[in-house]
Parts: structure tokens; C-alpha cells; sequence
């Protein structure tokens, strides 16, 4: 079972430890510009690097759910470098909303396309596992034969 999916668990992890990441840029911003919790406003720079922060842990989990679909029940090897490409852009995305506001759009979209695709993935998978399960018909097969 463990070499189904190991890097699965691999990509979740380092996951993890880009949001540890994302969470320390928001204490040293914290720090440097004074602002104390629970406030969430401050410079604009502060601002940006909290918002980017929020933004990737709020669509961490809908990212988890996708690469384990897409890896159970299609493929774990696409899942996992799908999985890999969505933290680049989410790392792109994140330094680059640090910068400026306008340096997040090409990574977010690229980011939301990999969740798209991820999204189609588990579908697929899903959608084959209930008719190969129920009706004896794998469409998987179909398409590799």
C-alpha cells in the first residue's frame, strides 16, 4: 500500500512545509513593521505578504483533497508532479504578491489551471473507479488499450 502512495505523501509534506514558510514570512513581517496580533492591517507591503499568506492557506486543503483523489484513484506519479507544480506556482505566487500586487496574477491563474486539472483528474479516476466497481466497464483500459 505505502508504494501507492509515496509521493503522495511526499508532496503533502512538503505542502506543509511551504505553508510553515508562508506562516513565518507573516511573523517576521509582523515584526518588522510592529504590527501585533490580532491586527491585520498595517503598510501596504505588510498587507500583501498576510494576504498572500491567507489566500495559500485557504486553498490548501481544497489542494490536499485534489492530490489525493487524483492520486488514489487515477495516478499517483501525475498527481504527485501535478501536486509539485501547484506549490511552485503557489511559492511564485506568494514572493511575487510580496513585491507587488500585480506580480501575483500570471502564478495564481497558472495555480487555479493545475487545480482545474487536478479537479478533472480525481473526476476521471472516480468516475472510472464507480464504473468499473458497479457496471464492469473500465474506462481507463478502454483509453490506454
Amino acid at each position: 500500500m505505502l508504494d501507492q502512495i509515496h509521493w503522495l505523501a511526499a508532496v503533502t509534506v512538503l505542502g506543509v512545509l511551504e505553508q510553515a514558510y508562508f506562516f513565518l514570512q507573516v511573523i517576521y513581517a509582523r515584526r518588522l513593521f510592529g504590527i501585533s496580533p490580532p491586527k491585520i492591517s498595517g503598510p501596504p507591503e505588510f498587507e500583501r505578504i498576510f494576504r498572500a499568506q491567507v489566500n495559500s492557506s485557504e486553498y490548501f486543503p481544497i489542494f490536499l483533497a485534489l492530490l489525493w483523489q487524483a492520486g488514489l484513484f487515477f495516478h499517483q506519479g501525475l498527481a504527485a508532479a501535478l501536486g509539485l507544480l501547484y506549490l511552485y506556482a503557489r511559492y511564485c505566487y506568494f514572493m511575487g504578491y510580496k513585491t507587488s500586487s500585480s506580480e501575483r496574477l500570471t502564478p495564481i491563474y497558472f495555480s487555479a489551471g493545475v487545480l482545474w486539472i487536478l479537479i478533472a483528474v480525481s473526476a476521471l479516476g472516480i468516475l472510472n473507479f464507480f464504473l468499473s466497481h458497479y457496471v464492469g466497464l473500465n474506462v481507463l483500459q478502454l483509453l490506454t488499450a
